[in-house]
């Protein structure tokens, strides 16, 4: 009985020194996560000499960091800008990769499957190999300084479009089967059907593009030429131009264009992760 005992209590101590390793690692690497965004906060009031000196108390300079930023840049138009790219990006990218997911796992054969191959490897090739291409394509059909411009390379993404095949699976044909022979056309079966029980697998998309197309900023900045047409992306790296930089400004702008994305992904986090791992397990 002693032996059992002892043995029993040496087994709670190892899982309970387990358990302290666990958290105590899990609690280092969560600091060291949200250490860039407390720096980032802090910098954002104080003054530019003292984000230099690396201090990382909160200050009292933030009205004085705006105002600078205001007179250095046109906020408003490219917050205005920013908000309005990444919304229509990210709406017409979830009809047309959504379309083209459900089309590949439900009209399945062996040409869409090559198709869906190629489309995978696409995924290899860096933007930066087919910029000058696409933007010479661009400025012949006069798409620069345009909202099509900006969003059309970014509407279809290989990924996005595996995302929604690899939730598709899961999407009963037999109930596809029964909402034809009830007479439902493939438009409606799509929209009525499939779009109200995949909404966890749209929420994931959405957080995606719009953080993509929120933080994009090569590519605007090769075809957005006019003052009228920046970004919060592009309004950051001219604040970095100059021949000195304030960098209470300068955090200030990031702590500004970090904001928006932070609330996407923070009001849609259960449903990114619940998509997220719908589409992996399909």
């Amino acid at each position: 009985m002693t032996n059992k005992k002892n043995n029993s209590v040496t087994l709670k101590m190892r899982k309970r020194v387990r358990s302290a390793g666990r958290y105590t690692f899990l609690s280092i690497i969560s600091l060291l996560s949200i250490f860039p965004l407390y720096y980032m906060a802090c910098a954002a009031t104080n003054m530019s000499v003292d984000v230099i000196r690396g201090k990382l108390i909160p200050g009292t300079y933030v009205i004085e960091n705006f105002k600078n930023l205001l007179a250095a840049q046109n906020v408003a138009s490219a917050m205005f800008n920013s908000f309005k790219y990444a919304t229509i990006c990210t709406l017409v990218s979830l009809v047309i990769c959504s379309l083209a997911g459900y089309g590949f796992e439900i009209y399945h054969d062996k040409a869409k499957d090559t198709i869906f191959s190629v489309l995978l490897l696409a995924m290899m090739v860096p933007f930066a190999a087919t910029m000058i291409p696409l933007f010479q394509m661009f400025s012949s059909a006069n798409l620069l300084n345009t909202t099509m411009g900006f969003i059309l390379p970014s509407i279809s993404t290989p990924f996005l479009i595996m995302m929604f095949r690899q939730s598709a699976r899961s999407f009963p044909h037999d109930l596809i089967e029964a909402a034809r022979i009830d007479g439902v056309t493939e438009v409606g079966i799509f929209f009525k059907m499939f779009f109200p029980t995949m909404k966890s697998t749209y929420a994931a998309a959405m957080t995606i593009t719009f953080m993509n197309a929120w933080n994009n900023y090569l590519w605007p900045k090769v075809i957005m030429m006019d003052d009228k047409s920046i970004t919060m992306p592009m309004l950051i790296a001219n604040l970095t131009s100059g021949y000195t930089t304030d960098y209470g400004s300068l955090m200030l702008g990031v702590f500004m264009c970090t904001i928006p994305t932070v609330i996407v992904f923070f009001v849609l986090q259960k449903s990114f992760a619940n998509g997220i791992t719908g589409a992996v397990k399909g």
